[in-house]
């Protein structure tokens, strides 16, 4: 394909990507079957020690070539500083494992207290998947653009998702404590035989040859090849996103339970905006400056829901609710980080009269 060509229509879908997104969820609702036939699909199994083991999907692999994609982008170069001053990356990177085990618990007393047989363990255990994942790669395009230090923001994604292998068994073990019935046993079963194989397989290896190739590649032919594989990764990122929602969606139109979409939609409320806060707070105790301060906001509010999703509709088929929490929290994900960039701007404006205010009396005396 043409270089221009592929510039031109990289642009136009970057441009459009919401409604994209928005087309990919209706595509999932009104025509869910060719989703479901792609989540059906097992290409292979593996299995390691301990009785570990991790099916290779067709999801799987869409979710590892767009984690492949974003390390090939990672200015590695950032990197360095932050071992000078590594308190917000340690503060951060521990917060980000330990918000989740703090939150569940409290999520799952609110949602025992409904008149529902299981103590709504579906929507504990789709809110355990999302608190499990590592920080989101989003979170460095959102952060940066809200002016947050990219290092930061590049650095949490990165050791977040370096220890996922043990973080994510330990989330979905303590889940499957506060969950009931076949939740909390294919809860546990998930942690102690594919989580961790997950993490490594599905997450941490992609990660780690994008970075690899990247180092290894001239930078002229990596960056003529990247806006292809830019635009491969966004296609792929939305057949995932109607394959993972095809799921839940295409269920929910034939068994219609607004009940539950309602109690789906302000549990990952509530759990998001709990995540942003205790981000922004970690920052005004640390007195972090402003930019530390962004990234661990957006760092500790953005998970990788996509590799949520993943996993919900791989590992626990027989549960095809948990996805629908799952869902919106991705997209009330967004919205929380775009209402999180408005709140620091309104604060950098204020912050900036507040500065030519001083200026102007200065000048006055």
């Amino acid at each position: 394909m043409h270089v221009l060509t592929v510039s031109r229509s990289l642009g136009w879908l970057q441009r459009r990507l919401t409604w994209a997104i928005v087309v990919a969820y209706g595509a999932a609702l009104l025509l869910p079957a060719p989703g479901n036939a792609i989540r059906q699909l097992h290409l292979a199994d593996t299995s390691g020690s301990a009785g570990s083991s991790y099916s290779v999907t067709a999801q799987g692999l869409l979710l590892a070539f767009v984690l492949f994609t974003a390390a090939l982008q990672v200015p590695s170069s950032a990197l360095p500083p932050l071992l000078r001053s590594p308190l917000p990356l340690l503060a951060g990177t521990a917060t980000g494992a330990a918000v989740p085990l703090l939150l569940l618990p409290l999520v799952a007393f609110g949602l025992g207290q409904l008149p529902d047989s299981d103590g709504c363990s579906g929507l504990v255990t789709g809110m355990a998947l999302i608190g499990a994942m590592p920080v989101a790669g989003g979170a460095t395009v959102w952060g940066h653009r809200a002016g947050g230090n990219p290092a930061l923001l590049l650095g949490l994604v990165l050791t977040t998702t370096l220890l996922s292998p043990l973080t994510i068994p330990l989330t979905l073990s303590l889940g499957a404590h506060v969950t009931r019935g076949s939740y909390a046993t294919d809860l546990g079963h998930l942690a102690q035989s594919s989580g961790g194989a997950f993490a490594l397989a599905g997450v941490v290896i992609p990660c780690l040859a994008g970075l690899l190739v990247q180092a290894l590649s001239p930078r002229r032919t990596l960056e003529r090849r990247l806006p292809l594989l830019r635009l491969l990764s966004l296609a792929s990122a939305l057949a995932l996103t109607y394959t993972n929602a095809a799921g839940a969606l295409g269920g929910f139109l034939r068994h219609p339970n607004l009940p539950l979409l309602t109690a789906s939609v302000l549990t990952a409320a509530v759990m998001c905006a709990a995540s942003f806060t205790v981000g922004w707070a970690l920052a005004k105790a640390l007195h972090a400056a402003h930019g530390d301060t962004v990234a661990l906001t957006f760092a500790s509010g953005m998970n990788n829901s996509s590799a949520s999703a993943v996993l919900a509709s791989t590992q626990l088929p027989t549960h095809p609710q948990v996805l629908l929490p799952v869902l919106a929290y991705s997209l009330i994900q967004k919205t929380g980080a775009g209402l999180t960039d408005s709140f620091f701007a309104r604060r950098n404006a204020a912050a900036a009269k507040t500065a030519a205010g001083s200026i102007r009396v200065d000048h006055s005396h």
